[in-house]
């Protein structure tokens, strides 16, 4: 068991204004070193629309996962690995991708080399390669991209004041100056390239903590330079490269540069949302209801620190409210394999849409609404989709609903039901059901694992299905047949304790005439409560019967399972008797 240190119990006082419902003390940790995000840019934003606005197209997505995804590995990935990542991305619909930052390694210029010579970038596709604002190292990314047919061109440097202080040394008036030089560097390189179309892209990093007016000046600036038009428009790219502040702070600095960019038709307005406070999703779907039209990110989140926002989560959040994301995720868990392999990262169990625990219910009252849910569904798969805790279909992201219910201590009777009836064919009479689900409960709380449709099916068969063919109380051989009167006439030779004796009953059916067999034998029955199914469509399927029964005063179920309903009608009564003898309460 862990111990934890007294130095982590929170130790200060209540404060003065808090409410008495409310009595956590002030914690240890030195908060009061970082001022509020809020007091950081202001944004002269008035009359802010995003909060009405809503997301009815999908954005252009561009993933980063072979750049800035990258250089969050701990192994980066070698050209083959690259060459499956970036197949991936062509396969499942991705137009612009980034590929690379072919200045800052040579891995990362063989790469683009690679994807130049061997003509791997479809005709639909542009590939987009990284570089700063240096003029050497913008002349090396523009030899890695001779030959290709099209391209963009990435432009970046830091413009918040820590970063001009701190990392770059210069004030708003030298690092504007560092911009606009590289910026007529990479036009005249450009142009030195008739065969490749190039267009640019250009990130003023940390976006989130520069003043929106030197943003502004930078930005406009570059679309003037760059003479930007509607027929080839510049990117302007606005990272939370440190995710700082709550989502809407970012999208009233979105709609804010949305609003006063010049040459707005002439200008795609990105973003490249980080995920340090764990938000990154949120401020990416702001950002869009605020203006962006581009969104940078990676598959499964992947990125330095907490990650580059989730395209697979922003892209199936805009699937589950009925708009097309325009990306392929039919075969989501070959799309995370991929990413693994590539990666050598593992994606975690929960995460949204690709976990492999995400379309998965544990709990009792979870299940049953899932249950009632899919059996709304039954009869009519092209219905809008609506089943409880589902938010999409987990088959349309090849997902099977093998997987969607599974059985644990924390499980009721629904979710037992549901896959004995999916994976067996057995469908459950309701109070058998509760019946059956404590026999389940006592088998996971003794072991603490989950019981799979396999373990449920042995549980069932032990508890219902073998009382009725080895119990004590035996039939050894019967035979029913009408008699003159029109009855139905049961005989038998039962095996009661060991002792063996030959008994007759009449009744208006077969199973009424058994139970008067019984009664001859002195085993006094009465049947409360009984139903049959098939369980399967061909001839030579097993039907299955349950029974309720009244034995010696104590109430109890039996089930039987025959090719011949009549025999499994049988053993369910004889089933419920055993059970209720005692010899069965518990599966061997």
């Amino acid at each position: 068991m862990h111990g934890f240190p007294t130095i982590c119990t929170p130790r200060g006082p209540v404060p003065a204004d808090a409410p008495r419902w409310n009595p956590q003390r002030a914690g240890s940790m030195p908060s009061h070193r970082y001022r509020s995000a809020f007091e950081r840019v202001a944004v002269p934003l008035t009359g802010r629309t995003w909060p009405q606005a809503r997301i009815e197209r999908a954005p252009l997505w561009v993933p980063v996962d072979l750049r800035d995804g990258n250089q969050a590995l701990a192994e980066p990935m070698d050209t083959p690995r690259k060459r499956l990542m970036f197949d991936l991305l062509v396969a499942m619909g991705f137009k612009e991708i980034e590929v690379g930052y072919p200045s800052a390694s040579r891995t990362d210029f063989d790469f683009v080399r690679h994807l130049a010579d061997t003509g791997a970038v479809p005709d639909d596709v542009t590939v987009v390669v990284f570089t700063p604002a240096r003029a050497e190292l913008i002349e090396r990314t523009f030899e890695s991209v001779a030959g290709l047919a099209r391209a963009v061109v990435h432009l970046y440097i830091p413009t918040a004041p820590v970063w001009r202080e701190v990392v770059l040394g210069r004030d708003r008036a030298e690092l504007l100056s560092v911009v606009m030089e590289s910026a007529r560097l990479m036009e005249r390189l450009a142009r030195a390239r008739p065969g490749t179309d190039i267009r640019f892209e250009f990130s003023p990093e940390v976006f989130v903590l520069t003043e929106p007016d030197f943003v502004l000046e930078i930005c406009n600036g570059l679309t003037a330079l760059w003479d930007a038009s509607p027929d080839r428009p510049v990117i302007h790219n606005l990272p939370a490269t440190v995710e700082i502040a709550t989502p809407n702070v970012y999208a009233d600095q979105i709609e804010y540069m949305h609003r006063h960019l010049d040459r707005r038709d002439s200008v795609i307005l990105s973003v490249h949302p980080h995920n340090d406070r764990g938000t990154g999703t949120a401020c990416a779907e702001l950002a869009v209801l605020a203006g962006a039209q581009r969104v940078e990110g990676c598959l499964f989140g992947n990125g330095e620190r907490t990650g580059n926002v989730d395209l697979v989560n922003l892209a199936l959040n805009l699937h589950a409210q009925g708009v097309d994301p325009m990306i392929d995720f039919s075969d989501i868990d070959e799309i995370r394999r991929t990413v693994e392999y590539c990666n050598r990262l593992p994606v975690p169990p929960r995460h949204p849409y690709g976990g492999d625990l995400v379309y998965t219910a544990f709990s009792g009252t979870h299940q049953d609404a899932i249950s009632k849910g899919f059996a709304r569904l039954a009869d009519g798969s092209d219905e809008p989709w609506s089943v409880p805790y589902l938010p999409i279909d987990p088959a349309d992201v090849g997902r099977t609903y093998e997987a969607v219910i599974r059985v644990n201590s924390q499980s009721g009777k629904g979710g037992i039901a549901h896959l004995l009836r999916s994976v067996h064919g057995v469908d459950l009479p309701p109070r058998l059901r509760a019946d059956f689900s404590r026999t389940v409960q006592t088998a996971t709380d003794d072991s603490g694992r989950e019981a799979t449709a396999k373990d449920l099916w042995e549980l069932f068969e032990a508890a219902y299905l073998r009382p009725g063919r080895d119990g004590q109380v035996a039939l050894t051989s019967w035979s029913t047949d009408r008699n003159p009167a029109g009855e139905h006439r049961f005989v038998c030779t039962l095996r009661v304790d060991d002792r063996e004796g030959d008994y007759e009953g009449t009744g208006n059916g077969p199973v009424s005439a058994f139970t008067r067999a019984l009664a001859a034998a002195g085993i006094e029955v009465d049947v409360l409560d009984f139903t049959e199914h098939a369980t399967g469509a061909g001839r030579g399927s097993p039907a299955m019967a349950y029974a309720e029964c009244r034995v010696g005063g104590r109430r109890c179920w039996g089930a039987g399972r025959d090719t011949s309903v009549l025999t499994a009608s049988i053993l369910a009564v004889l089933s419920a008797v055993n059970r209720a003898e005692g010899a069965f309460d518990r599966p061997a």
